[in-house]
Protein backbone atom coordinates (compact mmCIF):
# COMPACT_ATOMS: atom_id res chain seq x y z
CA UNK A 1 0.00 0.00 0.00
CA UNK A 2 1.72 3.47 -0.83
CA UNK A 3 0.65 6.95 0.61
CA UNK A 4 -1.50 9.21 -0.60
CA UNK A 5 0.65 12.31 -0.60
CA UNK A 6 1.75 14.79 -3.00
CA UNK A 7 4.72 13.97 -4.41
CA UNK A 8 6.33 17.65 -5.40
CA UNK A 9 10.18 17.82 -6.37
CA UNK A 10 12.17 19.50 -3.28
CA UNK A 11 14.55 21.65 -5.03
CA UNK A 12 15.83 25.30 -5.29
CA UNK A 13 12.56 26.32 -7.05
CA UNK A 14 10.62 25.19 -3.97
CA UNK A 15 12.58 27.82 -1.83
CA UNK A 16 12.97 30.64 -4.87
CA UNK A 17 9.03 30.31 -4.98
CA UNK A 18 8.50 31.05 -1.41
CA UNK A 19 11.63 33.90 -0.82
CA UNK A 20 9.34 35.78 -3.87
CA UNK A 21 6.15 35.92 -2.07
CA UNK A 22 5.65 34.57 1.03
CA UNK A 23 8.81 36.51 2.07
CA UNK A 24 9.07 39.39 -0.36
CA UNK A 25 9.31 42.35 1.74
CA UNK A 26 12.52 40.48 3.58
CA UNK A 27 15.50 43.16 3.14
CA UNK A 28 19.20 41.93 1.63
CA UNK A 29 21.44 44.24 2.81
CA UNK A 30 24.94 44.81 0.81
CA UNK A 31 26.57 46.79 4.12
CA UNK A 32 29.60 47.86 2.44
CA UNK A 33 31.83 50.84 3.78
CA UNK A 34 31.29 52.79 0.54
CA UNK A 35 27.58 52.82 1.73
CA UNK A 36 24.71 50.38 2.55
CA UNK A 37 22.73 48.96 -0.60
CA UNK A 38 19.35 47.76 -0.05
CA UNK A 39 16.90 45.59 -1.31
CA UNK A 40 14.41 43.25 -1.13
CA UNK A 41 13.81 39.39 -1.68
CA UNK A 42 11.07 40.16 -3.82
CA UNK A 43 12.89 42.91 -6.19
CA UNK A 44 16.18 40.33 -6.06
CA UNK A 45 14.11 37.48 -7.36
CA UNK A 46 12.87 39.87 -10.56
CA UNK A 47 16.48 40.20 -11.09
CA UNK A 48 17.24 36.82 -10.83
CA UNK A 49 14.54 35.44 -13.31
CA UNK A 50 16.40 38.31 -15.69
CA UNK A 51 19.50 36.62 -14.60
CA UNK A 52 17.87 33.23 -15.73
CA UNK A 53 17.62 34.53 -19.39
CA UNK A 54 21.20 36.00 -19.53
CA UNK A 55 22.22 32.61 -18.79
CA UNK A 56 20.07 31.14 -21.69
CA UNK A 57 21.51 33.71 -23.89
CA UNK A 58 24.65 32.78 -22.90
CA UNK A 59 24.66 29.12 -24.29
CA UNK A 60 24.21 27.49 -20.89
CA UNK A 61 22.75 24.31 -20.60
CA UNK A 62 20.92 21.83 -17.96
CA UNK A 63 23.82 19.97 -16.27
CA UNK A 64 26.43 22.86 -17.14
CA UNK A 65 28.87 23.69 -14.67
CA UNK A 66 28.80 27.77 -14.02
CA UNK A 67 31.61 29.53 -11.68
CA UNK A 68 31.54 32.42 -9.52
CA UNK A 69 34.70 33.97 -7.91
CA UNK A 70 33.17 36.35 -5.52
CA UNK A 71 33.24 37.83 -2.53
CA UNK A 72 30.00 37.87 -0.35
CA UNK A 73 27.06 39.99 -1.76
CA UNK A 74 23.26 40.15 -2.72
CA UNK A 75 25.02 39.69 -6.64
CA UNK A 76 26.51 36.69 -5.19
CA UNK A 77 22.98 34.99 -3.86
CA UNK A 78 21.59 36.07 -7.38
CA UNK A 79 23.76 33.85 -8.93
CA UNK A 80 23.21 31.06 -5.88
CA UNK A 81 19.53 30.70 -7.76
CA UNK A 82 19.80 31.89 -11.42
CA UNK A 83 22.42 28.82 -11.88
CA UNK A 84 20.62 26.12 -10.63
CA UNK A 85 17.27 27.64 -11.77
CA UNK A 86 17.79 26.97 -15.35
CA UNK A 87 19.33 23.87 -14.65
CA UNK A 88 22.56 24.61 -14.07
CA UNK A 89 25.19 23.38 -11.17
CA UNK A 90 26.35 26.44 -9.52
CA UNK A 91 29.75 25.82 -8.94
CA UNK A 92 31.97 28.14 -6.04
CA UNK A 93 35.31 28.67 -6.77
CA UNK A 94 37.45 29.25 -3.77
CA UNK A 95 39.28 33.35 -4.20
CA UNK A 96 42.08 32.34 -2.09
CA UNK A 97 43.44 29.20 -3.80
CA UNK A 98 47.10 29.43 -5.74
CA UNK A 99 47.03 29.78 -8.95
CA UNK A 100 47.45 26.00 -10.03
CA UNK A 101 44.66 25.08 -7.68
CA UNK A 102 42.24 27.37 -9.19
CA UNK A 103 43.44 26.52 -12.95
CA UNK A 104 42.34 22.62 -11.34
CA UNK A 105 39.24 23.45 -9.57
CA UNK A 106 37.90 25.44 -13.34
CA UNK A 107 39.04 22.45 -15.45
CA UNK A 108 37.96 19.97 -12.84
CA UNK A 109 34.35 21.47 -12.78
CA UNK A 110 34.90 22.36 -16.75
CA UNK A 111 33.17 25.45 -16.28
CA UNK A 112 31.46 26.69 -18.83
CA UNK A 113 30.92 30.80 -17.86
CA UNK A 114 32.73 32.30 -15.25
CA UNK A 115 31.26 35.29 -13.26
CA UNK A 116 33.64 37.29 -11.62
CA UNK A 117 33.39 40.19 -9.16
CA UNK A 118 34.57 43.65 -10.33
CA UNK A 119 37.37 43.98 -7.32
CA UNK A 120 38.47 40.62 -8.45
CA UNK A 121 39.08 40.91 -12.21
CA UNK A 122 42.67 41.67 -11.89
CA UNK A 123 43.16 38.15 -9.86
CA UNK A 124 42.02 35.92 -11.80
CA UNK A 125 43.12 37.55 -15.29
CA UNK A 126 46.42 36.38 -13.99
CA UNK A 127 45.22 32.78 -14.66
CA UNK A 128 42.02 33.29 -16.96
CA UNK A 129 44.13 32.80 -20.01
CA UNK A 130 44.82 28.68 -18.57
CA UNK A 131 40.61 28.39 -18.48
CA UNK A 132 40.27 26.64 -21.87
CA UNK A 133 36.76 25.45 -20.71
CA UNK A 134 35.45 28.66 -19.88
CA UNK A 135 33.68 30.53 -22.80
CA UNK A 136 32.39 33.79 -21.38
CA UNK A 137 33.97 35.84 -18.42
CA UNK A 138 31.02 37.92 -16.98
CA UNK A 139 31.70 41.37 -14.14
CA UNK A 140 29.43 41.42 -10.93
CA UNK A 141 28.82 44.80 -10.50
CA UNK A 142 29.29 48.19 -11.98
CA UNK A 143 33.15 48.29 -12.32
CA UNK A 144 36.09 49.45 -14.19
CA UNK A 145 39.05 47.13 -13.71
CA UNK A 146 40.74 45.25 -16.07
CA UNK A 147 42.31 42.07 -16.67
CA UNK A 148 40.57 40.16 -18.69
CA UNK A 149 39.94 40.27 -22.39
CA UNK A 150 36.31 40.11 -23.95
CA UNK A 151 34.86 40.26 -20.13
CA UNK A 152 31.12 40.51 -20.25
CA UNK A 153 29.51 43.60 -18.45
CA UNK A 154 27.13 41.83 -15.91
CA UNK A 155 24.80 44.77 -14.78
CA UNK A 156 24.25 45.05 -18.60
CA UNK A 157 23.29 42.01 -19.43
CA UNK A 158 20.58 42.13 -16.59
CA UNK A 159 19.32 45.47 -17.62
CA UNK A 160 18.60 44.40 -20.95
CA UNK A 161 17.14 41.23 -20.37
CA UNK A 162 13.38 40.11 -19.93
CA UNK A 163 12.45 38.07 -16.66
CA UNK A 164 12.20 34.74 -17.68
CA UNK A 165 8.72 33.31 -17.51
CA UNK A 166 8.65 29.57 -18.48
CA UNK A 167 11.33 27.98 -15.85
CA UNK A 168 12.19 24.60 -16.59
CA UNK A 169 10.68 21.33 -14.79
CA UNK A 170 13.87 20.04 -12.23
CA UNK A 171 13.84 16.95 -10.86
CA UNK A 172 15.04 16.72 -7.34
CA UNK A 173 18.05 14.16 -8.07
CA UNK A 174 19.95 16.81 -10.65
CA UNK A 175 22.62 18.75 -9.57
CA UNK A 176 22.71 22.13 -8.77
CA UNK A 177 25.50 22.82 -7.25
CA UNK A 178 29.40 21.98 -6.23
CA UNK A 179 32.17 22.77 -4.64
CA UNK A 180 35.72 21.74 -3.91
CA UNK A 181 37.24 21.17 -0.60
CA UNK A 182 39.90 23.94 0.59
CA UNK A 183 42.83 21.39 -0.42
CA UNK A 184 44.54 21.57 2.83
CA UNK A 185 46.36 17.58 1.75
CA UNK A 186 46.39 18.20 -1.54
CA UNK A 187 44.53 19.10 -4.44
CA UNK A 188 40.98 20.45 -4.18
CA UNK A 189 38.33 17.53 -4.35
CA UNK A 190 35.25 18.40 -5.68
CA UNK A 191 31.56 17.72 -4.05
CA UNK A 192 28.31 17.99 -5.60
CA UNK A 193 24.73 18.90 -4.30
CA UNK A 194 21.59 18.13 -5.66
CA UNK A 195 18.79 20.08 -5.10
CA UNK A 196 17.04 17.58 -2.89
CA UNK A 197 19.99 17.60 -0.32
CA UNK A 198 19.94 21.17 -0.42
CA UNK A 199 16.26 21.55 0.36
CA UNK A 200 16.64 18.99 2.76
CA UNK A 201 19.48 20.89 4.45
CA UNK A 202 17.97 23.71 4.45
CA UNK A 203 15.20 23.00 6.40
CA UNK A 204 17.39 20.80 8.58
CA UNK A 205 19.59 24.06 9.68
CA UNK A 206 16.28 25.79 9.99
CA UNK A 207 15.19 23.54 12.67
CA UNK A 208 15.06 24.58 16.51
CA UNK A 209 17.23 22.12 17.58
CA UNK A 210 19.70 23.07 14.35
CA UNK A 211 20.30 26.06 13.77
CA UNK A 212 17.25 27.96 14.46
CA UNK A 213 16.86 30.12 11.53
CA UNK A 214 13.33 31.73 11.72
CA UNK A 215 12.15 34.90 10.37
CA UNK A 216 13.01 36.66 12.95
CA UNK A 217 16.77 37.08 12.48
CA UNK A 218 18.71 39.45 10.48
CA UNK A 219 21.90 36.87 9.44
CA UNK A 220 25.07 38.35 8.82
CA UNK A 221 26.91 35.18 6.92
CA UNK A 222 31.05 36.37 7.52
CA UNK A 223 31.37 32.57 6.61
CA UNK A 224 32.58 33.13 2.81
CA UNK A 225 29.55 32.49 0.03
CA UNK A 226 32.81 30.56 -1.85
CA UNK A 227 33.13 27.71 -0.07
CA UNK A 228 31.07 25.00 1.59
CA UNK A 229 27.75 26.99 0.14
CA UNK A 230 28.28 29.68 2.75
CA UNK A 231 26.87 27.59 5.13
CA UNK A 232 23.84 27.10 3.80
CA UNK A 233 22.65 30.38 4.94
CA UNK A 234 22.19 31.66 1.27
CA UNK A 235 18.81 28.87 0.85
CA UNK A 236 18.26 28.76 4.97
CA UNK A 237 17.58 32.38 4.94
CA UNK A 238 15.15 32.70 2.36
CA UNK A 239 13.35 29.46 3.45
CA UNK A 240 12.07 31.20 6.61
CA UNK A 241 12.55 34.79 5.71
CA UNK A 242 15.16 36.07 7.69
CA UNK A 243 17.08 39.17 6.36
CA UNK A 244 20.14 38.75 5.24
CA UNK A 245 23.45 41.34 6.05
CA UNK A 246 26.78 40.79 3.49
CA UNK A 247 30.05 42.27 4.55
CA UNK A 248 31.80 41.99 1.10
CA UNK A 249 35.38 41.55 0.91
CA UNK A 250 36.30 43.36 4.34
CA UNK A 251 35.96 41.56 7.28
CA UNK A 252 38.20 43.17 9.46
CA UNK A 253 37.10 43.61 13.28
CA UNK A 254 36.12 47.18 12.67
CA UNK A 255 34.38 46.17 9.55
CA UNK A 256 32.13 43.54 11.30
CA UNK A 257 31.62 45.96 14.02
CA UNK A 258 30.03 48.89 12.32
CA UNK A 259 28.01 46.74 10.45
CA UNK A 260 26.56 44.44 13.09
CA UNK A 261 25.87 47.80 14.89
CA UNK A 262 24.45 49.64 11.94
CA UNK A 263 22.41 46.93 10.63
CA UNK A 264 21.44 45.37 13.97
CA UNK A 265 22.40 41.84 13.16
CA UNK A 266 21.19 39.22 15.38
CA UNK A 267 22.59 36.11 13.98
CA UNK A 268 25.82 35.59 12.24
CA UNK A 269 28.40 32.72 11.52
CA UNK A 270 32.24 32.35 11.15
CA UNK A 271 34.83 30.85 12.11
CA UNK A 272 36.62 31.23 15.65
CA UNK A 273 39.54 33.71 14.45
CA UNK A 274 36.61 35.95 13.12
CA UNK A 275 35.07 36.64 16.63
CA UNK A 276 38.49 36.10 18.69
CA UNK A 277 39.46 39.09 16.54
CA UNK A 278 36.32 41.30 17.20
CA UNK A 279 36.43 40.49 21.11
CA UNK A 280 38.94 43.14 22.28
CA UNK A 281 36.90 46.00 20.52
CA UNK A 282 33.46 44.38 22.11
CA UNK A 283 35.37 43.75 25.87
CA UNK A 284 36.62 47.63 25.77
CA UNK A 285 33.39 48.83 24.69
CA UNK A 286 34.07 50.57 21.54
CA UNK A 287 31.41 48.88 19.72
CA UNK A 288 27.53 48.52 20.91
CA UNK A 289 26.69 44.73 20.27
CA UNK A 290 23.16 44.97 21.77
CA UNK A 291 21.54 43.47 18.91
CA UNK A 292 23.47 40.40 18.47
CA UNK A 293 22.10 37.29 20.35
CA UNK A 294 23.44 34.12 18.22
CA UNK A 295 27.32 33.68 16.54
CA UNK A 296 27.27 30.49 15.10
CA UNK A 297 30.70 28.78 15.08
CA UNK A 298 32.18 26.42 12.55
CA UNK A 299 35.39 25.52 10.51
CA UNK A 300 37.12 24.46 13.91
CA UNK A 301 36.48 24.07 17.59
CA UNK A 302 35.44 27.25 19.73
CA UNK A 303 38.47 27.62 22.78
CA UNK A 304 36.17 27.96 25.71
CA UNK A 305 37.81 30.94 27.01
CA UNK A 306 36.11 32.25 23.85
CA UNK A 307 32.29 30.89 24.35
CA UNK A 308 32.99 32.04 28.14
CA UNK A 309 33.81 35.60 26.83
CA UNK A 310 30.82 36.12 24.79
CA UNK A 311 28.70 34.87 27.41
CA UNK A 312 29.86 37.78 29.54
CA UNK A 313 28.81 39.99 27.07
CA UNK A 314 25.10 38.40 26.54
CA UNK A 315 26.17 36.46 23.03
CA UNK A 316 25.47 32.91 22.62
CA UNK A 317 28.01 31.21 20.77
CA UNK A 318 27.09 28.19 19.17
CA UNK A 319 28.68 25.57 17.76
CA UNK A 320 28.57 24.19 14.47
CA UNK A 321 30.26 21.58 12.85
CA UNK A 322 30.11 19.82 9.67
CA UNK A 323 32.62 19.57 5.98
CA UNK A 324 32.12 20.27 2.39
CA UNK A 325 30.97 16.55 2.38
CA UNK A 326 27.88 16.88 4.53
CA UNK A 327 26.86 20.42 2.40
CA UNK A 328 27.76 21.29 5.07
CA UNK A 329 26.47 21.97 8.31
CA UNK A 330 25.71 18.25 10.26
CA UNK A 331 26.07 18.91 13.68
CA UNK A 332 25.15 21.45 16.48
CA UNK A 333 25.91 22.12 20.12
CA UNK A 334 22.94 22.41 21.34
CA UNK A 335 22.54 20.82 25.49
CA UNK A 336 20.23 17.91 25.65
CA UNK A 337 17.14 17.28 28.06
CA UNK A 338 19.39 15.44 30.58
CA UNK A 339 21.80 18.69 30.59
CA UNK A 340 18.90 20.50 32.61
CA UNK A 341 19.50 21.81 35.56
CA UNK A 342 23.29 22.34 35.31
CA UNK A 343 25.29 25.25 36.61
CA UNK A 344 26.31 27.56 34.03
CA UNK A 345 29.84 26.26 34.01
CA UNK A 346 29.14 22.45 33.39
CA UNK A 347 26.63 23.87 30.76
CA UNK A 348 29.89 25.53 28.89
CA UNK A 349 31.90 21.78 29.47
CA UNK A 350 28.60 20.49 27.12
CA UNK A 351 28.50 23.62 24.91
CA UNK A 352 32.47 23.61 23.61
CA UNK A 353 31.66 19.72 22.78
CA UNK A 354 30.84 19.33 19.01
CA UNK A 355 26.58 18.22 20.14
CA UNK A 356 24.07 16.10 18.40
CA UNK A 357 23.80 15.25 14.55
CA UNK A 358 20.96 16.31 13.42
CA UNK A 359 17.76 14.29 12.40
CA UNK A 360 18.04 12.92 8.65
CA UNK A 361 21.60 11.76 9.14
CA UNK A 362 23.34 9.08 10.97
CA UNK A 363 26.91 8.42 12.51
CA UNK A 364 29.05 6.17 14.29
CA UNK A 365 32.46 5.94 15.43
CA UNK A 366 34.89 3.28 13.44
CA UNK A 367 38.46 2.01 14.19
CA UNK A 368 40.42 3.85 11.17
CA UNK A 369 42.35 0.86 10.55
CA UNK A 370 40.47 -1.72 10.94
CA UNK A 371 37.05 -0.45 10.13
CA UNK A 372 35.18 -1.85 13.23
CA UNK A 373 32.51 -0.11 14.22
CA UNK A 374 33.27 0.68 18.28
CA UNK A 375 31.02 2.10 20.92
CA UNK A 376 29.19 4.60 22.51
CA UNK A 377 30.40 4.42 25.65
CA UNK A 378 31.65 8.49 26.36
CA UNK A 379 35.22 6.80 26.08
CA UNK A 380 36.23 5.40 22.96
CA UNK A 381 37.75 7.50 20.47
CA UNK A 382 37.38 6.67 16.68
CA UNK A 383 36.83 8.30 12.94
CA UNK A 384 33.33 9.48 12.81
CA UNK A 385 31.72 8.61 10.31
CA UNK A 386 28.61 9.83 8.44
CA UNK A 387 25.80 9.06 6.23
CA UNK A 388 22.42 10.72 4.87
CA UNK A 389 20.51 12.49 2.37
CA UNK A 390 22.81 15.54 2.75
CA UNK A 391 26.34 13.44 2.70
CA UNK A 392 28.11 13.08 -0.09
CA UNK A 393 28.77 9.15 -1.58
CA UNK A 394 31.65 10.24 -3.52
CA UNK A 395 33.43 12.99 -5.00
CA UNK A 396 33.34 14.36 -8.29
CA UNK A 397 36.11 12.36 -10.52
CA UNK A 398 36.36 9.32 -8.03
CA UNK A 399 38.67 8.93 -4.29
CA UNK A 400 36.65 5.79 -3.41
CA UNK A 401 39.20 5.79 0.06
CA UNK A 402 37.27 8.58 1.72
CA UNK A 403 33.93 6.11 2.03
CA UNK A 404 33.31 3.28 3.49
CA UNK A 405 30.09 0.52 2.82
CA UNK A 406 28.54 3.96 1.66
CA UNK A 407 29.36 5.93 4.93
CA UNK A 408 32.00 9.24 4.76
CA UNK A 409 35.31 8.76 6.47
CA UNK A 410 35.58 12.25 7.91
CA UNK A 411 39.16 12.26 8.92
CA UNK A 412 37.91 13.92 12.18
CA UNK A 413 38.51 11.51 15.63
CA UNK A 414 35.80 12.01 18.20
CA UNK A 415 33.74 10.01 21.34
CA UNK A 416 30.56 9.71 21.53
CA UNK A 417 28.20 9.41 24.50
CA UNK A 418 25.32 7.08 25.12
CA UNK A 419 23.01 9.18 23.33
CA UNK A 420 24.92 10.48 20.67
CA UNK A 421 26.23 13.56 21.92
CA UNK A 422 30.01 13.43 20.88
CA UNK A 423 33.12 15.83 20.84
CA UNK A 424 35.64 15.84 18.27
CA UNK A 425 39.04 15.23 19.78
CA UNK A 426 41.00 16.16 17.01
CA UNK A 427 41.46 15.46 12.52
CA UNK A 428 42.86 12.29 12.06
CA UNK A 429 46.31 13.62 10.75
CA UNK A 430 46.71 16.45 13.58
CA UNK A 431 46.48 14.07 16.67
CA UNK A 432 49.95 14.19 18.31
CA UNK A 433 51.55 11.21 19.35
CA UNK A 434 53.89 11.19 22.12
CA UNK A 435 55.09 8.17 24.14
CA UNK A 436 52.62 5.82 22.53
CA UNK A 437 49.17 8.37 24.04
CA UNK A 438 47.35 10.95 21.98
CA UNK A 439 47.44 14.65 22.52
CA UNK A 440 44.55 16.51 20.99
CA UNK A 441 46.29 19.52 19.50
CA UNK A 442 42.45 20.74 19.96
CA UNK A 443 42.19 20.75 23.23
CA UNK A 444 45.60 22.03 23.72
CA UNK A 445 45.10 24.79 21.36
CA UNK A 446 41.87 26.00 23.59
CA UNK A 447 43.92 25.66 26.63
CA UNK A 448 46.50 27.89 25.23
CA UNK A 449 44.12 30.23 23.70
CA UNK A 450 43.17 30.76 27.69
CA UNK A 451 46.47 32.66 28.64
CA UNK A 452 45.84 36.57 28.47
CA UNK A 453 48.80 37.05 26.10
CA UNK A 454 47.74 34.76 23.32
CA UNK A 455 45.33 35.68 20.29
CA UNK A 456 46.14 32.84 18.38
CA UNK A 457 47.94 29.20 19.07
CA UNK A 458 48.29 25.88 17.01
CA UNK A 459 49.60 22.97 17.94
CA UNK A 460 51.67 20.41 15.52
CA UNK A 461 53.37 17.38 16.19
CA UNK A 462 57.50 17.48 16.08
CA UNK A 463 59.55 14.51 16.15
CA UNK A 464 60.95 13.46 19.53
CA UNK A 465 64.12 11.15 19.91
CA UNK A 466 62.63 9.98 23.01
CA UNK A 467 58.79 10.33 22.71
CA UNK A 468 58.62 9.97 18.92
CA UNK A 469 56.22 13.11 18.78
CA UNK A 470 56.52 16.19 21.45
CA UNK A 471 53.66 19.33 21.07
CA UNK A 472 54.82 22.38 19.82
CA UNK A 473 52.64 25.87 20.19
CA UNK A 474 52.82 28.29 17.24
CA UNK A 475 51.27 31.12 19.23
CA UNK A 476 50.48 35.13 17.65
CA UNK A 477 50.45 37.59 20.56
CA UNK A 478 48.61 40.30 21.99
CA UNK A 479 49.58 43.65 21.11
CA UNK A 480 52.11 44.17 23.26
CA UNK A 481 52.47 41.04 25.30
CA UNK A 482 55.67 38.21 25.55
CA UNK A 483 55.63 34.63 26.48
CA UNK A 484 58.23 32.10 27.45
CA UNK A 485 57.29 28.95 27.21
CA UNK A 486 57.82 28.16 30.79
CA UNK A 487 54.92 30.76 31.45
CA UNK A 488 53.13 29.34 29.06
CA UNK A 489 53.68 25.88 30.45
CA UNK A 490 53.45 27.53 34.29
CA UNK A 491 49.69 28.49 33.16
CA UNK A 492 48.84 25.36 31.65
CA UNK A 493 50.18 23.04 34.38
CA UNK A 494 46.59 22.15 36.24
CA UNK A 495 44.58 22.56 32.89
CA UNK A 496 46.18 20.10 30.80
CA UNK A 497 47.58 16.48 31.88
CA UNK A 498 51.35 17.28 32.71
CA UNK A 499 52.62 15.21 29.56
CA UNK A 500 50.48 17.32 27.21
CA UNK A 501 52.14 20.31 28.71
CA UNK A 502 54.40 21.97 25.19
CA UNK A 503 58.18 20.99 24.71
CA UNK A 504 58.70 24.56 22.59
CA UNK A 505 56.81 27.59 22.13
CA UNK A 506 57.40 29.90 18.68
CA UNK A 507 56.27 33.05 18.97
CA UNK A 508 54.67 34.45 15.24
CA UNK A 509 52.86 37.90 14.04
CA UNK A 510 50.07 35.68 13.16
CA UNK A 511 49.47 32.00 12.70
CA UNK A 512 49.49 30.67 9.43
CA UNK A 513 45.95 29.88 8.03
CA UNK A 514 43.97 28.00 4.88
CA UNK A 515 41.90 30.17 2.29
CA UNK A 516 38.85 29.58 4.69
CA UNK A 517 40.30 30.70 8.00
CA UNK A 518 41.58 27.46 9.88
CA UNK A 519 44.60 27.05 11.08
CA UNK A 520 46.95 25.72 8.13
CA UNK A 521 48.61 22.45 9.74
CA UNK A 522 50.72 21.45 6.87
CA UNK A 523 51.83 24.92 6.25
CA UNK A 524 53.04 24.87 10.04
CA UNK A 525 54.41 21.59 9.79
CA UNK A 526 56.34 22.92 6.78
CA UNK A 527 57.73 26.28 8.74
CA UNK A 528 58.85 23.59 11.47
CA UNK A 529 60.67 21.27 9.57
CA UNK A 530 63.86 19.83 10.60
CA UNK A 531 63.47 20.56 14.00
CA UNK A 532 63.58 17.73 16.35
CA UNK A 533 63.59 17.54 20.06
CA UNK A 534 65.04 15.80 22.15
Amino acid sequence: MQGLMGAQPLTVRTIFDRMRTVYADAEVVDAFATGAGRTTYGAMADRILRLVTVLRDLGVQPGDRVGTFANNSSRHVELYYAVPLVGAVLHMVNIRLHDDQLEHVVADADDTVLFVDDDLVPRLGEVAARMPSVRAFVRIGKGECGGIEGILEGEQLIENACAATDLPDLSEDMACGMCHTSGTTGMPKAVVYSHRSTYLHAMAMCMVDGLGISEQERILPVVPLFHACGWGLPYAAPLTGADLVFAGADCSPQALARIIEQERVTWAAAVPTIWTSLLPLAQRGEVELSSLKTLGVGGSATPRALMEAYDALGITILQIWGMTETSPVAASSRPRRRHRGLSEAELVDVRVKTGTIFPGIEARLCDPDTGDVLPWDGETVGELECRGPWVATEYWGGMPEKFHDGWLRTGDMAVMESDGYFRIVDRSKDLVKSGGEWISSVELEGACLAHPAVAEAAVVGVPSQKWDERPVVVVALHEGESLTLDDLREFLTGRVAKWWLPDDVVVVDEVAKTSVGKYDKKAIRAQLAGRVLP
